[in-house]
């Protein structure tokens, strides 16, 4: 494994003793930062060249890098890329064309300039659209990495029931992104749903609407041939077992939810109307 593959599954920083046990020796780091494949972010702190920038900014302003910008440094699941660099600057100015969050009031990251993941988590649930902090909070929640009743502690008031209302979308398990934005969006149409239901034939389902009509929400690992053939035959034991089904990809989820929702609404009334009863 070359330094770049083993930085970029560690949110593309490390330390140099993490570096070292990983077998990694002085002279290959050095060489790697000669040949720009790497960049010394601080005294003992490595990045890819990337992150370095974003790293090197908020220390540069003493801030720390907030909400969508730290998601990468705690994996945490997102649909956009940051954008625009989110800071926590204290009570100082951020450079032009940052997004400045209020102040840390928890401990930050131990030797990076982020803020701590409570913070990163408050801070998205204030600055960014609903779906997009949900995604990041359902990450970190079924991780155990902070719980729920945590957050709802650290958002009293009136002014935090926008950011209160995103806890409701949180479920106890999600497979996938795709899982989270579906549930949330089924809910919000009225639908009555079961997750991760068992059915005779099939396995595994991702979602059983009305008790009818079996919902799977599929990533890229769908378009595999052997995924392909699996999920064939995955179809037509959910007809045989008496139940229909939908399968919906990634675009329909994330970018046409309104779609989605309207295929799901017109099958389960062509349901009420007995047009898939015996004949």
């Amino acid at each position: 494994m070359d330094i770049e593959t083993f930085l970029r599954a560690r949110a593309g920083v490390a330390r140099a003793s993490t570096l070292q046990v990983a077998g990694f020796s002085r002279t290959y780091v050095g060489k790697a930062l000669t040949d720009g494949r790497i960049v010394r972010v601080r005294r003992g702190i490595y990045s890819m060249p990337r992150e370095a920038g974003l790293f090197g900014l908020a220390l540069q302003h003493n801030a720390l890098l907030t909400c969508l910008s730290a998601a990468p440094t705690y994996r945490l699941w997102t649909l956009h890329d940051a954008g625009s660099v989110h800071l926590s600057p204290g009570h100082k100015k951020t450079p032009l064309g940052t997004l400045t969050h209020g102040r840390c009031p928890h401990p930050p990251h131990p030797w990076l300039p982020v803020a701590g993941l409570a913070d990163v988590l408050i801070h998205s649930l204030r600055c960014l659209p609903p779906l997009e902090s949900l995604v990041m909070l359902q990450c970190a929640t079924q991780r155990g990495d902070v719980t729920i009743g945590f957050l709802r502690r650290k958002l009293p008031g009136n002014r935090n029931a926008r950011a209160r209302s995103v806890l409701d979308g949180l479920i106890p398990r999600a497979d996938s992104i795709l899982e989270v934005l579906a549930n949330y969006h089924f809910r919000r149409a009225g639908l009555h749903v079961r997750r991760h239901v068992e059915l005779p034939g099939v396995g595994e389902v991702d979602f059983l609407i009305e008790e009818c009509l079996a919902v799977e929400v599929d990533g890229s690992t769908h378009l595999e041939p052997r995924q392909v053939k699996k999920d064939r035959k995955r179809n037509n034991a959910t007809i045989i077992g008496g139940r229909l089904g939908l399968r919906f990809g990634y675009d329909d989820v994330v970018h046409h939810p309104e779609r989605m929702v309207g295929e799901v609404l017109a099958v389960l009334e062509l349901c009420r109307q007995g047009a898939f009863g015996t004949r």
